[in-house]
């Protein structure tokens, strides 16, 4: 009997960890295990201190910051709860309104929902077809009174890369003291971020999409950026963080964040646009979610919906084949909803329910993309012939 092929395409949600990073890592489990300490302790604390602040200089570099920027969080949904919760109160004496978008991930949507729960006012802005963030509508949303807006860099459910930098331009021209936050996780190693160059003042970044670890994250915070710390217990990076530090993790994230490489980005690429060259040749009736210009999209992303059939069937027969993927859909959640981030683009419930998400790595090879069309050719096959949304 052959053994089930295996092929894991669900890498917008987390990636297998470069064989590079975990060897950079396994020396802070075995050798280096002690609680990082100032110069005034032991040996071994200092030498645990100065491993991290190597790995804050070398990601501060990766993204034009000063290492005092960066403060080391457990992953992209802390970083994500520091900026919103955090740069909101710290800047509370300026207002308490705060601007998101509809399309943000869940981390942000909840820390904004309960911050209006404290007495906050939020407002949320749309975004077009693509998932491009209505520019006209952020314009309008921005008052007196507003201290923060929060804008993803990069969808992980469609891919779309927003054009951060005129935001920012656009939200500080109309007023300078307003913080301004974006949400890199998914593009943490994919795509340039120069946060000088953006404008921003607070971005989260993350490992785990890029081959590095999970439980690993960080947040930038631009120098004379005040922000309310609400993880108490110590005294940890800078004062903004209790709690001990991931020192593997950390050190696995600065290596990971070093070695993804332009090759790697465009080898990437080229296996997305593989897959969605044979998909539109060999299936009927496929729809691309997110932005067509694929310059603006994540080099490893694609979100198809396919008419007739519901995305959470398709994931599940090709599980069945040995092919992991994900829908754009929350139906196995216990709220059975369609996508919010595809609802917001202005699909119907039927479409939202039909999306599918392809994301793509390294470790996939175009044998693996050939041997996915293949399948996924006869279950789209298979449930149009069982649907009865097709007779209608």
């Amino acid at each position: 009997m052959n053994e089930l092929k295996k092929v894991y395409l669900d890498n917008a949600a987390s990636t297998k960890v470069d064989d590079r990073v975990l060897e950079a890592m396994i020396p802070y489990f075995r050798e280096f295990y002690a609680v990082p300490s100032s110069e005034f302790s032991h040996s071994p604390g200092i030498q645990i201190k100065e491993a991290i602040e190597n790995a804050r200089e070398s990601i501060a570099k990766k993204i034009g910051a000063q290492a005092e920027e960066i403060i080391f969080t457990s992953g992209g949904t802390e970083s994500n709860n520091i900026a919103i919760k955090g740069g909101a109160y710290g800047q509370i004496d300026n207002g308490k309104h705060i601007v998101i978008s509809a399309i943000e991930h869940r981390s942000v949507l909840e820390s904004a929902k309960r911050l209006a729960k404290e007495g906050f006012e939020l407002t949320v802005v749309g975004v077009d077809e693509e998932g491009f963030i209505k520019i006209d509508e952020l314009k309008k949303a921005i008052r007196k009174d507003t201290v923060l807006v929060s804008v993803q860099f990069v969808n992980h459910e469609v891919g779309t890369i927003q054009n951060i930098k005129e935001m920012v331009n656009m939200v500080k021209s109309i007023n300078p003291k307003i913080i301004f936050h974006t949400d890199a996780a998914y593009a943490t190693g994919w795509i340039d971020l120069n946060v000088k160059d953006l404008g921003v003042d607070l971005l989260t970044l993350t490992a785990h999409k890029m081959h590095g670890p999970k439980g690993v994250g960080a947040l930038y915070i631009k120098k004379g950026v005040k922000i309310t710390k609400f993880i108490d217990g110590g005294f940890s990076e800078f004062n903004l963080r209790g709690g001990t530090p991931n020192v593997p993790g950390i050190v696995g994230f600065a290596k990971a964040f070093e070695i993804l490489s332009k090759d790697t980005i465009e080898y990437v690429k080229g296996l997305r646009d593989k897959f969605y060259e044979k998909a539109l040749n060999e299936i009927e009736e496929v729809r691309l979610n997110g932005a067509r210009d694929f310059e603006k999209r994540h080099p490893n992303n694609l979100n198809l919906s396919f008419k007739y059939v519901e995305g959470e069937s398709v994931v599940l027969y090709l599980d069945m084949k040995g092919i992991s993927v994900i829908t754009g859909s929350a139906c196995f959640s216990r709220t059975l909803e369609p996508s919010y981030i595809l609802m917001a683009m202005g699909y119907s419930h039927e479409d939202a329910h039909g999306s599918v998400r392809f994301t793509f790595s390294k470790f996939n090879t175009p044998e693996e993309i050939d041997y996915t069309i293949n399948v996924l050719k006869n279950v789209i096959d298979t449930l149009r012939r069982l649907s009865p949304l097709k007779g209608e």
